[in-house]
C-alpha cells in the first residue's frame, strides 16, 4: 500500500493541466493503484494525479463507501445546482460554500484502457467536479464570487505556506 504526499498550493503542478494518458500500461496501473490507496485515507473523497504530483488526467474517489478512478475523463450531462461546503487536500483547513451542478455523466476510461461511464449525483456529482477541475488545472477557489472569493485567497495567503 503506498499513500503519496499531497501537493500543497503553489506547487506548480497545481495550475498547469494534465496531459492525457495514452500509455496504458504497467506505470497507469502503479499510478492508479497509489491514487487509491491515498483516497482511502479517512476523510478523503478524491485525489488527483497532479495533488501526488504526476500531471496526468486520472483521479481516484471514495464516496459512500465505492472506491475508483476515472482516466481522461470528460463531464457532460450537467443537470441541477447544489451549494454545499467543498474543501480540498492542496488547501488544507480551509472550506467554502461551492455551488457544483447536482448531476454530471463523467465519460472516460478505466486502467485497462476499457470505457467506462459513472453517473453521479449529489456528493458523487460534486466530487467527479472538483477532482476534473484538478486536472484541468483549477481548483475550487477558482470558482468562488465576490466577497467569498476574497476572504478565500485573504485566508490562503494567511494559512497556506508558500
Amino acid at each position: 500500500m503506498t499513500v503519496r504526499p499531497i501537493r500543497i498550493f503553489g506547487d506548480p503542478v497545481l495550475r498547469t493541466p494534465a496531459d492525457e494518458v495514452t500509455d496504458f500500461g504497467p506505470q497507469l496501473r502503479e499510478l492508479v493503484r497509489d491514487l487509491e490507496d491515498t483516497v482511502r485515507v479517512p476523510g478523503r473523497a478524491g485525489v488527483a494525479a497532479p495533488q501526488i504530483g504526476v500531471s496526468l488526467r486520472v483521479f481516484s474517489y471514495n464516496v459512500g463507501g465505492v472506491v475508483g478512478h476515472l482516466v481522461n475523463p470528460v463531464l457532460s450531462g450537467h443537470a441541477g445546482e447544489q451549494t454545499e461546503e467543498e474543501g480540498c487536500l492542496s488547501l488544507p483547513g480551509l472550506g467554502y460554500d461551492t455551488r457544483r451542478f447536482d448531476s454530471v455523466v463523467a465519460r472516460g476510461f478505466d486502467v485497462h484502457g476499457e470505457p467506462l461511464v459513472i453517473k453521479g449525483t449529489g456528493y458523487l456529482a460534486r466530487a467527479l467536479q472538483h477532482e476534473t477541475d484538478h486536472l484541468d488545472g483549477r481548483l475550487y477557489v477558482d470558482t468562488l464570487t465576490g466577497d467569498v472569493r476574497r476572504q478565500a485567497l485573504r485566508e490562503m495567503r494567511r494559512v497556506v505556506p508558500r
